[in-house]
């Protein structure tokens, strides 16, 4: 019974990453700047993959009874480094004056670093 439960859970896991992932991908393709790219990586799909690992765990207990630590390791190695990068890549493209869309009308950092490298 509990095997059931925990085996229903994970493939809902396992969906629900599937469907973020399919949302991020179409987000970064629609986006139109590095900056709302950079979110849309940094945010949906780290959470995306959480969800595909967790599930990926919850199966593993279920069907084999035992926990698997790398899977937790790379649940906590996304959680850090996904958005991590995301932000300097978007630091890295502020730095080097990388042009915003034409929607964008305010530039909060401009002031703040007006003469500091970031």
């Amino acid at each position: 019974m509990i095997t059931s439960i925990i085996t229903s859970l994970a493939v809902i896991f396992v969906i629900l990453g599937a469907i973020i992932s399919a949302v991020t991908a179409i987000g970064i393709i629609r986006l139109k700047d590095i900056y709302s790219r950079g979110h849309a990586a940094g945010k949906s799909a780290t959470l995306g993959a959480i969800f595909l690992l967790f599930g990926t765990f919850l199966y593993f207990i279920a069907t084999d009874g035992y926990i698997n630590m790398q899977l937790i390791f790379g649940i906590l190695f996304i959680l850090v480094t996904g958005p991590l990068s995301s932000h300097l890549i978007m630091r890295a493209a502020y730095n080097n004056k990388t042009p915003y869309t034409k929607d964008t009308k305010i530039d909060e950092l401009k002031n703040e670093f007006k003469n500091k490298k970031i």
